[in-house]
């Protein structure tokens, strides 16, 4: 079916692939099922974990700062780590409709490659860690690395997904797609891991963005006549 015949934004949204969002931890309706005040301390408990030293606080602990009762958070996960994973998870679900809506922004017409620079930008922003502190909690929870996992292969398979779109409409020549867009899709979450923090001069966000664009120039120079 052609852009044309679909009226309104559903014609923009024919700009993303069509590539399925990481399962949420804390499904739609799991979340629609809490009380206001589970969501109040879902929200508040977020801006408390993106500061990092919670790693050996326990929910009783959480239950006291949160002037809750340890039911009410048992009531959200149950276990502190899940409690964590939880909260990352659904920051990181809304978080990437930054890259989304940097796709949508852009004109219509634009080609897959600026579609591209644009989402990796938005994302490579989105994914940056608040504090070294949380880079180094969030690391000994167990399930954090697949959780990080998920959503990378998310941001890889939109980015396989437009360079394909690159080489079909010619804009660049030929290549392995998906090998590329390991390299692209996952640079925003390595310059973020504190393993790097000795070798990154500057934020993380800026030198992810600098090895996008030699790596997106690059592509461009072999772009087919």
């Amino acid at each position: 079916m052609s852009s044309s015949a679909i009226p309104g934004s559903a014609t923009r949204d024919l700009r993303l692939p069509n590539v399925p969002a990481p399962k949420r931890l804390l499904s739609r309706e799991a979340e629609e099922s809490l009380t206001p005040r589970q969501l109040e301390i879902l929200d508040a408990l977020e801006a408390w974990v993106l500061q990092g030293d919670f790693a050996d606080v326990t929910m009783a602990e959480i239950a006291k700062r949160m002037e809750c009762s340890l039911r009410t958070l048992y009531g959200i996960a149950p276990s502190k780590d899940e409690l964590v994973l939880v909260i990352l998870d659904r920051r990181l679900h809304r978080l990437q409709r930054f890259g989304r809506d940097a796709i949508r922004a852009l004109e219509l017409d634009e080609p897959p490659l600026t579609r591209l620079r644009a989402y990796l930008r938005a994302t490579n922003r989105a994914v940056q860690p608040t504090t070294a502190a949380f880079s180094r909690d969030f690391a000994t929870v167990p399930g954090a690395k697949e959780l990080n996992e998920s959503h990378a292969s998310f941001v890889v398979a939109i980015t396989c997904a437009l360079l394909e779109e690159a080489m079909a409409s010619g804009e660049i020549a030929p290549l392995n797609a998906p090998a590329i867009a390991q390299l692209l899709g996952r640079l925003g979450y390595d310059f973020a891991h504190a393993r790097l923090s000795d070798v990154v001069e500057g934020s993380p966000r800026k030198t992810a963005d600098a090895a996008a664009e030699i790596i997106l120039d690059g592509l461009r120079a072999t772009r087919t006549p």
